[in-house]
């Protein structure tokens, strides 16, 4: 944090709910990196030559989500919208100054890590 910044004294709750939509988000994204590209199914393609270039881009048929698949999506958003609310919503954001809440807000997503010199 640059110099003169303010500082947040976040309450527990607050940095576990932020915790925990970090690791949800990382979560889900670890887990729509095996679906296939389109929820529904749908054909692939193969885009035209590049300019100045041999890449030519192009998706393989998709043969959409299973009923398994769309569940568990479901199951992320649900959790990840849940999270969002209970972060944004939260009482603490009434004690910042309307001018820190940004900055307040970024402090919160960094508030997990290791300050810097301190043991990981």
């Amino acid at each position: 944090m640059p110099k003169n910044s303010p500082t947040f004294d976040f309450p527990q709750d607050l940095r576990d709910a932020q915790a925990a939509l970090h690791q949800t988000w990382n979560t889900y994204e670890q887990y729509a990196a095996t679906l296939p590209w389109s929820a529904e199914p749908m054909p692939g393609w193969e885009g035209d030559k590049q300019l100045h270039s041999s890449y030519r881009s192009h998706k393989e048929d998709s043969p959409g989500y299973t009923e398994e698949q769309a569940a568990e999506v479901r199951r992320f958003q649900d959790e990840l919208r849940r999270l969002s609310a209970e972060v944004v919503a939260h009482l603490f954001w009434d004690s910042v100054d309307a001018g820190d809440r940004v900055a307040a807000r970024m402090a919160l997503k960094h508030a997990h890590e290791p300050a810097k010199g301190e043991a990981v």
